[in-house]
């Protein structure tokens, strides 16, 4: 059984500093051996702004290198975030988490392209507070979930990439056959953006690699 962890949220002086509200998140995934095209994400820092802080530095910190998605519901949202999930074949994929939870900063609707963090069930978890780390991609409007989870970001560019994953084959479990991983993840400026981008162009990477 998943245990709620109740441990705040405790951001550095470090990231405080170096992090700011105009930044934007770099997710490259990685699937077959094929390094996927960046997925550029904005992120909502006055309507969620404990989940944006948060995202950011556990991006910043590459905490989110080598964990997997482990969750597809086809055409719909696709989930990762799990450190479980760096081990292949762990038992307990989709419960880890990095030792604390968030408060819930239930403001904004599930729109195609929302960031959304993932948490267990109101039945455990009555004020609905987030995982720390397990965050998903909707990948059209899903209705059904406003109010339930913190959605706390937009896909500002990728959302094909993400689309294309929406559609791989998964087990009984709503887990993807084949591993796809993150390669990693960074925190820009958005005013360098566009060379950050450049930078991802140069090395080997494909849009669709099914």
């Amino acid at each position: 059984m998943q245990m709620r962890l109740l441990l705040p949220v405790l951001v550095t002086s470090f990231f405080v500093h170096s992090l700011r509200a105009d930044d934007v998140v770099l997710l490259q995934l990685d699937t077959k051996g094929n390094a996927l095209k960046p997925v550029v994400i904005e992120l909502y820092e006055k309507d969620a702004p404990q989940h944006a802080a948060n995202f950011k530095k556990l991006s910043a910190s590459g905490f989110y290198a080598g964990t997997t998605v482990h969750r597809v519901l086809n055409s719909a949202l696709i989930q990762m975030g799990d450190p479980l999930s760096k081990t292949k074949g762990a038992v307990d994929i989709g419960t880890g988490g990095p030792g604390y939870t968030l408060a819930a900063e239930i403001r904004r609707k599930h729109l195609a392209g929302s960031l959304a963090m993932g948490r267990i069930p109101d039945k455990l978890n009555p004020q609905r507070r987030s995982n720390g780390s397990q965050f998903y991609f909707v990948l059209k409007a899903l209705p059904e979930l406003d109010g339930t989870d913190t959605v706390f970001g937009q896909v500002l560019q990728g959302m094909e990439v993400l689309q294309e994953l929406g559609q791989v084959a998964t087990d009984t479990n709503d887990s993807p056959v084949t591993r796809i991983q993150v390669v990693r993840s960074k925190v820009v400026p958005r005013e360098r953006l566009e060379a950050e981008l450049r930078s991802f162009s140069k090395k080997r990477f494909s849009w669709w690699p099914f």
